[in-house]
């Protein structure tokens, strides 16, 4: 089994990548478009919140901030909101 530093590291590489791959598959200032960038912006944002808690030594909550904003790019992939790699470890799609 995985120890929790570990696994927190795992996450927040994996969110990272995450991030970087997902590209908005909408045309710009549509609904759709704007949907993506909400997404988009709540995965940095659960990116931004864990590393603040690893910073304070809390990983528990970094981890579910990890895991919770890698949800948002799953749900938008799953959506059709963001384009993201068929292939690969990076997604649930």
């Amino acid at each position: 089994m995985a120890d929790l530093t570990e696994k927190t590291d795992r996450y927040e590489q994996l969110l990272d990548e995450a991030l970087t791959a997902a590209e908005i598959a909408s045309q710009p200032e549509t609904p759709l478009a704007n949907g993506a960038a909400d997404c988009v912006e709540m995965a940095r944002s659960y990116l931004e919140d864990g590393r603040h808690f690893r910073e304070e030594d809390d990983l528990v909550n970094a981890l579910a901030a990890f895991s919770y904003g890698h949800a948002w790019l799953d749900a938008g992939a799953r959506l059709g909101l963001l384009a993201v790699p068929q292939e690969g470890h990076l997604f649930t799609v």
